[in-house]
């Protein structure tokens, strides 16, 4: 799967839920992790980020939402019941993103939706907890970029496999010959006198 993302959250009210959270990142893949606006104790998180996410992704934290960088071309993606979000189903997952999670007790800030390119909810009666809201997000966009072959019709029917990847032509580069013709000698080289 071509693309990266990143998981994030804003403000915390339950360490052990964004551990959570950042362990599902680690293993979904994710290219860095971060929090906005937010105190995360790493120790408490820890007890149930058993992968230790955070010894293997770059963790950014952001004071505050006008702190907040995200590499170029990243859209931030919100994630949040809000009437005005589109369903999840529905959502055309970017193929660089940086998804970011609003507190438990709460909703992400007014200025932070006002950052993101793309707002979706998860169609539930009532918010999930940031880890399992953060899983389904992840899946969703895994399932839906990555390459998988179509689901049965039926319960219970045939897989089909997925066809082979059939390459293309080697495509060469010529933008770089005028400058491979300049190149100075290198030190060093057996063919130089």
């Amino acid at each position: 799967m071509r693309g990266y993302f990143g998981i994030g959250v804003e403000g915390i009210s339950k360490q052990m839920n964004v551990g959570s959270l950042l362990r599902s990142a680690h293993a979904f893949g994710a290219s860095f992790v971060f929090t906005v606006a937010a105190a995360y104790e790493r120790h408490e998180g820890s007890l149930s980020d058993t992968s230790d996410a955070m010894r293997h992704l770059p963790f950014y934290s952001f004071p505050d939402v006008e702190s907040m960088v995200l590499p170029e071309g990243c859209p931030l993606v919100g994630v949040e019941l809000l009437d005005e979000a589109v369903g999840l189903p529905s959502f055309h997952h970017p193929k660089r993103a940086a998804y970011v999670f609003g507190p438990e007790r709460g909703r992400l800030s007014a200025a932070l939706v006002g950052c993101c390119a793309h707002v979706v909810r998860i169609p539930t009666r009532f918010s999930l907890n940031v880890g399992m809201a953060g899983a389904i997000v992840m899946y969703d966009r895994l399932v839906s970029l990555g390459r998988f072959p179509g689901r049965p019709v039926v319960a219970g029917g045939p897989v089909e496999a997925l066809p082979g990847h059939v390459f293309g032509e080697p495509r060469f580069r010529t933008r770089a010959a005028p400058f491979r013709a300049n190149l100075p000698p290198m030190a060093g080289r057996d063919d130089e006198e």
